[in-house]
Formats: C-alpha cells, sequence, structure tokens
C-alpha cells in the first residue's frame, strides 16, 4: 500500500491509496485520523471533511493486518467563516436564496470560507469571487432555477472601446456565441476552491433545457460550473445532477483541479457531457465518476475562429481513477479541436457501457494549429465499452459535416485547413464483453496519422454482441464483431494485442504505410 496526498483545503484533504486497484480498492479499509476513526474507504482517491483548519494531522490506512500506511499532512489556512443562514438564507426548497449566498461570497474576505450548511436553496446563477473557499456541507442542495430568462445573458464577445480586442463572455461548442451564465460561474478569478459533501441540482429536464435543446432561445444552455480564464481552482468532492448542457466548462484556464467528484445525469440527456477542459492548460481530473447522456471527458480548443485565432491548444492534462460510465464517449478529444490537444495522459480508470473508450473526434476545415499529439492510454479496465479505441478525421458534424470537402476518401492539397495527428499510445489495457469493433482508425489520405501504438492490450468480444457503427462518418457500416481496422496511418504498432471473438479479420489496413507486429 502506498498514500499519497492529492490535495488539502482548510476543511477537507484527498489521497491517492495505491493498493493496485483501478478507480476501487481491491479490498475496503479503515480511515483513522490522529487516533480516530474517520471511515471506510472503498475507492483509491479517498476523501476527508469536517477538518479544522491550520491543523496537523496523522492519517493511517488500516486493513486486516493492521497499519498499512500512514501520511502526515497539515491543513490550510481559513481567516473567517460566513454562514449564509445568518445572512438570511432560508434553504427551505421555496425561498429565492441568490442574493444571500451572493452577498455572503462578496462579503467573505481572502481565504475566508462561505458555508452552506443542509437544506435547499433555490438560486439561478452564484458568481464566485477570488480568494474564496466556499462549502457545501453534507446535506445541502443547490437547486437550480429553470426559467431561462431569470439568468444573464452572455454575448459571445464584448469589444474594446477602439475595436482592437474582444473579451469573451459566452461560448457553445467552441465558437463565441450567447450563453447563460453557468449556475455557478468563475469568470477571471482565482485561487478558489469548491468542496463538501454537498449537490448541485440543475433540475433540467425534457420540459425545460433539454426541450428542442439545439434551437437557441434567448441564448445557449448554461453549464453547472462555467470557469472562464481562470487560475488555481480545485473541485473537490461535489455532486453534480441534472445538467441543463455540459456540467464542468473550464475555458482558457490554469492549473485546475477536480477530485472525488460525482457527476450524474440521465442517459437520454442531450449535450450533457461530464467534464470539458477547453484550451486549459495543467488540468488533473482524479477520482471522479461520471454517468450521463453524453461524453464523460471531452477535451477540446474551439471550433475553428477561436483556435485560430487565440492558438491555445489543451495540454497538460492528466486524468486518472475515474470511472465513466453511460456515456458517448470515456474521454474524448475533439470535436472542436482547432488549437490542438497535447501531452494528455489518461491511466488507471474504468470504462462501463461507454459507446467508445478512446473518441478522437477531428475533420478537415479545423485546422494546420489542430494537431494532436502525445495522448497516452494505459492500465485501463473496461466492460461492455461499444468500441474501445477509435480516431476518426471525418467526424460528419457541423452543417457541412456531409460534404465532399468533409467526407472524400480521395487525397486533397494539405493547406491551413488540414489537420493532424501525431503518437497516440495504449498500453496495459483489458476490454471484454465488446460490442462493434475492437479498434477503428480513420487517417485523412493527405495527412495521415503519425504513430498508433497498442502494447499489451487484450480486447474480446461480449457472445451476444450488439451491432452498430464504430465511428460517425460517411460509408462506414455497422458490425458487431470488428477486429483492429486502420486506414491511413504511417505507423501502425501491435505489441502483444489480443482480439478475441471477431468475425472478420484480425487487422484490417489500408493505406498503412508500416506495420510492426510482435
Amino acid at each position: 500500500m502506498k498514500i499519497r496526498e492529492i490535495l488539502s483545503t482548510a476543511r477537507s484533504a484527498a489521497f491517492e491509496l495505491d493498493d493496485g486497484g483501478i478507480y476501487y480498492t481491491k479490498e475496503p479499509y479503515r480511515l483513522v485520523l490522529n487516533g480516530e476513526d474517520a471511515g471506510e474507504a472503498k475507492t483509491v482517491a479517498a476523501s476527508l471533511f469536517g477538518l479544522e483548519p491550520s491543523t496537523a494531522y496523522r492519517l493511517e490506512v488500516r486493513g486486516r493486518e493492521g497499519v498499512l500506511a500512514s501520511l502526515d499532512f497539515c491543513t490550510r489556512e481559513e481567516t473567517a467563516t460566513i454562514d449564509v443562514r445568518e445572512l438570511g438564507a432560508a434553504g427551505d426548497g421555496v425561498s429565492d436564496d441568490t442574493g444571500f449566498i451572493q452577498a455572503a461570497v462578496m462579503a467573505c474576505p481572502p481565504k475566508g470560507r462561505v458555508l452552506i450548511p443542509a437544506g435547499t436553496y433555490r438560486i439561478t446563477s452564484i458568481f464566485l469571487k477570488s480568494g474564496l473557499m466556499l462549502e457545501l456541507a453534507k446535506g445541502a442542495v443547490l437547486m437550480a432555477e429553470t426559467d431561462r430568462y431569470r439568468y444573464a445573458r452572455f454575448p459571445g464577445s464584448v469589444w474594446s472601446r477602439d475595436g482592437k480586442e474582444e473579451y469573451h463572455l459566452g461560448t457553445w461548442e467552441g465558437e463565441p456565441l450567447p450563453m447563460f451564465a453557468g449556475i455557478l460561474c468563475g469568470i477571471g478569478v482565482s485561487d478558489v476552491c469548491l468542496y463538501g459533501e454537498g449537490s448541485i441540482n440543475g433540475c433540467a429536464n425534457h420540459d425545460n433545457w433539454w426541450y428542442n435543446e439545439k434551437v437557441m432561445v434567448g441564448a445557449y444552455r448554461p453549464r453547472m460550473l462555467f470557469l472562464n480564464h481562470c487560475r488555481r481552482v480545485t473541485v473537490h468532492g461535489l455532486h453534480f445532477e441534472n445538467s441543463p448542457a455540459w456540467v464542468v466548462h473550464p475555458f482558457f484556464c490554469e492549473d485546475v483541479r477536480f477530485c472525488g467528484l460525482n457527476i450524474e445525469n440521465p442517459q437520454v440527456s442531450p449535450n450533457t457531457d461530464g467534464l470539458d477542459p477547453e484550451s486549459c492548460r495543467n488540468v488533473e481530473i482524479v477520482g471522479v465518476r461520471f454517468s450521463l447522456g453524453d461524453d464523460c471527458i471531452a477535451v477540446k480548443s474551439g471550433k475553428i475562429y477561436m483556435g485560430k485565432k487565440y492558438r491555445t491548444p489543451s495540454e497538460h492534462i492528466h486524468i486518472s481513477q475515474c470511472l465513466m460510465e453511460n456515456g458517448h464517449g470515456a474521454v474524448t478529444v475533439g470535436s472542436e479541436i482547432g488549437a490542438g490537444v497535447r501531452d494528455m495522459v489518461v491511466e488507471k480508470c474504468l470504462f462501463s457501457h461507454t459507446d467508445r473508450g478512446l473518441r478522437i473526434k477531428t475533420r478537415r476545415g479545423r485546422g494546420k494549429d489542430s494537431y494532436l499529439d502525445g495522448i497516452v492510454f494505459r492500465d485501463i479496465e473496461m466492460d461492455h465499452v461499444m468500441t474501445p479505441f477509435t480516431a476518426n478525421a471525418f467526424y460528419f458534424c457541423d452543417p457541412d459535416g456531409k460534404t465532399d470537402y468533409v467526407q472524400t476518401r480521395e487525397a486533397l492539397p494539405v493547406d491551413e485547413r488540414t489537420p493532424g495527428m501525431g503518437h497516440f499510445l495504449f498500453e496495459n489495457i483489458h476490454a471484454k464483453n465488446c460490442h462493434v469493433a475492437a479498434a477503428y482508425f480513420a487517417g485523412l489520405p493527405e495527412k495521415k496519422i503519425e504513430i498508433l501504438e497498442m502494447r499489451n492490450c487484450a480486447i474480446s468480444f461480449a457472445e451476444d454482441a450488439k451491432e452498430d457503427v464504430p465511428i460517425m462518418t460517411n460509408g462506414v457500416e455497422a458490425c458487431s464483431r470488428k477486429g483492429i481496422h486502420a486506414e491511413n496511418v504511417e505507423k501502425l504498432i501491435l505489441e502483444n494485442v489480443a482480439v478475441e471473438g471477431c468475425d472478420g479479420e484480425d487487422v484490417e489496413l489500408s493505406g498503412v504505410e508500416e506495420l510492426i507486429r510482435k
């Protein structure tokens, strides 16, 4: 057993209990804090709440054989606590408590805590500020208003007086477009911590936010947590459910951490991605459970305009010890990746009943800055994933998605509209009960995928494998037991890769320049 501190705040902490388990520990353990029982741990990323500020603690992890590991840590400083009930919040599920909670936020001193105790608080948007610690205590629920016209409407861009600079507020699918303010909203803030055992309920359903979801009514649907140009933000332990759109959306942010969250939406909910870093740098996502109606994690960097103008890729992203359930893609890259994605590691995660494991979505028109490189998947367990590995350079999104320019398999001239895919590594991955295809890689003929490596990967199909299309593009037929399909790849490396139970060829290649198989 190895123990590592993931984070500590003034009132909470999280630790990685490394016993070789993935998301779940191999067995339950008792946590003992300064000699007192602190509960049971069943997940590798274990959290503690109800701590005291500026206090030294000794954490012991105990199993059947006694103390297995221990760690000393100290909580952070806290200057003061403002309880929203003392400022007038009712927490009765009926009254509008937005103003009282916002007053507590604005009145809180640097490194102070706003406490939202148990109760149900009806709100619209709460705006964060720098230096804030906001605790949503166990039993506390923020219930979001569903009348869209009670939310502030962010314009996509606000131009400077001289017309030379633009300030971005609203965004929708990678473009500067009008958007309702988030339920929790941070604009240009830093050193913020949102934590606790409480929950935020977006109250979305098919009678309100999800009705005619592709039509902009007033503005596009809000995120539950929207962070715009923020730095050093930590989100720990909270439960998010029934989001109007994407749940957590960091936009042009740096040094953000998400730990021990539970993100849950119905499987039929539209565009309810779990966590979408867009043009972000230094992102850590650890111990998060996702169960929702779209991609669990989708890494983005602007569609065309934002990617080309600001050229800000998403980079240095680490995802570990997460559980992805019931989404379209467990971890998706794209399709709004106009500035590219690089240096992303996904490790020690469980994927269960998702349509795809890795899902790369790009297409002609994303641009020459849309380059994807240094993406690593390792130590992953998958169960009932329809297609574990996909890379699709013909994704038919947008109004022109099915045009000849996007969909032709003929080589076109390489120009400023042509995206690229570099090096991808898949290592130590076990996928069982698959349904459609083991892997489907489709690169552009004019700019092939450079290197695809699969090492120590075992893939097997369910006995009653379902039929579906492996990637969303023209000309790909439905299948149920397909092996590894690769087209337009410069180098394909297969080392100790086993595919069992497929109906067709184990490996089907087209336009692959070099195959190395061991």
